[in-house]
């Protein structure tokens, strides 16, 4: 598949050499000390918490990125290597609220709804990787991120996406999935944990924690990899050509510093960019610039031959409505055409905040078109079918053919919750929306194969370990 371009070869180039210009003459505020003197012991000038990359330095470890990253799964038949597996679809993560789906209210999220969300990712086909959707208000105060990660790996095998805060809670993570993997080595042997963090916030600031974690996992050969999030206008220029330059500096920075720890050490070209609303300052990541940069983003990781994604189909509705649609279909299908391998998408709106499980549910369906599309057309001479044309010839019919009965489940996406029927026969369906229609299927999926993924002694050593943690039950939609 060849890809769309934002940018001429010319301005990519000139983004490269602005964020290098960046890097050696501005460089960045790193707080946390010991990634201070990683840079100082590799030719950095550091002069207090202000960093400085020389061009040398940044493009020589530029040469040992690599042109891969995996996410690796309970079950390996659910591992995912980008770009091989492109497009990989990762739920966006974190939300404070949720939709509920009997009341249809918004409300905190607890520990239970994240064991429905992480069963629904694991029965959507859409979906690879289960960046863990939302925070879980019941969570003991000592065990916030374990209370998400418990119900998840209950319910999930897919690759699981999870971030941590201090080093206290990533070694209660990691003692977590060593218990679930049956030891140490054997997790490491396929880590089925992908660690996430932003560990430079914009503009140009490398903060302690996050850095901290990303240079732990990366010193163990643990999958990781940072997203960079400028938002134009107020922590990037009010340009894009500006937040484009600034946010290449970040992510060079983050990379170099991540190859400086170990080198090789696979990464991601994640971004979430943004050009804010400057009438109120909004968030907008449903914005079509969102799209845009994103865009712009996955040519630049090209040049560099890396693996690249991040937040794109995202909406700023605060209902699963039309601009949720338009919002999500315009900026997710202008990644992909323009060549991202990773899109964290499904289920979030209201500018990341709030859950919905209808909208996770047809964004199952988007990610299934977004995989036809990047699948492209096959274009061999039974495809091309000019004898199969000239058989059938002027006034002839199609359907019966063998050509068309052998293709008629794989040509075409079939679609589960798009309506398609004459206007009579869905009226005769109850002329629901798709809303409904899409609660109505998560009923389905909440109601069938619910049973844990992990067997009762596993989940009892879990408890034995972890006292006091939540039940973390999935229970069914009534």
């Amino acid at each position: 598949m060849s890809f769309a371009e934002l940018l001429t070869q010319e301005q990519v180039q000139r983004i490269h050499d602005a964020a290098l210009e960046i890097l050696e003459d501005v460089g960045l505020k790193v707080r946390y000390e010991p990634a201070r003197d990683i840079f100082a012991k590799h030719g950095c000038p550091v002069d207090g918490e202000r960093v400085k990359l020389p061009r040398a330095v940044v493009e020589k470890y530029r040469q040992v990125y690599p042109s891969s990253f995996t996410f690796y799964a309970r079950d390996p038949k659910f591992d995912k290597t980008i770009p091989r597996d492109s497009p990989v679809i990762v739920t966006a993560s974190s939300a404070p609220d949720i939709i509920d789906p009997v009341t249809g209210q918004e409300r905190r999220a607890e520990s239970g709804d994240i064991a429905r969300i992480a069963h629904l990712i694991n029965e959507l086909p859409g979906y690879d990787v289960f960046s863990i959707s939302t925070l879980a208000d019941d969570a003991p105060a000592d065990q916030f991120t374990t209370s998400r990660l418990y119900p998840a790996l209950k319910y999930c095998l897919k690759p699981i996406r999870v971030t941590t805060t201090d080093r206290k809670d990533t070694n209660s993570i990691m003692d977590m999935a060593y218990i679930v993997a049956g030891g140490k080595e054997a997790y490491k042997e396929h880590p089925f944990l992908t660690h996430h963090y932003c560990p430079v916030v914009s503009p140009l600031t490398m903060d302690n924690l996050s850095t901290e974690n990303v240079m732990y996992f990366a010193s163990q050969g643990l999958p990781v990899y940072p997203t960079i999030v400028p938002n134009a206008g107020l922590t990037s220029p009010m340009s894009m050509a500006g937040t484009l330059a600034q946010g290449n500096a970040e992510f060079l920075a983050a990379a170099t510093l991540i190859q400086m720890v170990k080198e090789g050490t696979p990464l991601i070209y994640a971004t979430l960019g943004t050009v804010a609303d400057m009438r109120t300052g909004a968030y907008t990541s449903g914005g079509i610039e969102c799209g845009m940069l994103h865009m712009a983003f996955a040519q630049i990781a090209r040049f560099y031959n890396v693996p690249c994604g991040g937040y794109i189909g995202l909406t700023n509705s605060k209902l699963n409505d039309a601009q949720a649609g338009y919002e999500t279909g315009m900026s997710a299908m202008g990644g992909l055409v323009s060549g991202m391998d990773m899109f964290n998408i499904g289920g979030l709106i209201d500018a990341l905040k709030t859950f919905d499980f209808a909208k996770a549910v047809i964004d199952d369906e988007i990610s299934q078109m977004m995989k036809r599309v990047k699948r492209g057309v096959s274009f061999n001479e039974e495809d091309l079918g000019v004898n199969l044309i000239k058989e059938i010839g002027p006034g002839g019919s199609y359907i019966v053919a063998k050509h068309t009965i052998s293709r008629m489940k794989t040509e075409a996406v079939m679609t589960k919750l798009a309506d398609r029927d004459p206007r009579s026969i869905w009226v005769k369906k109850g002329s629901t929306d798709i809303q409904t229609r899409a609660l109505k299927r998560v009923k389905e999926i909440m109601a069938s194969n619910t049973s844990p993924l992990i067997s009762p002694e596993l989940d009892a050593k879990l408890h034995a370990e972890f006292k006091g943690m939540i039940a973390g039950e999935l229970k069914p939609i009534e």
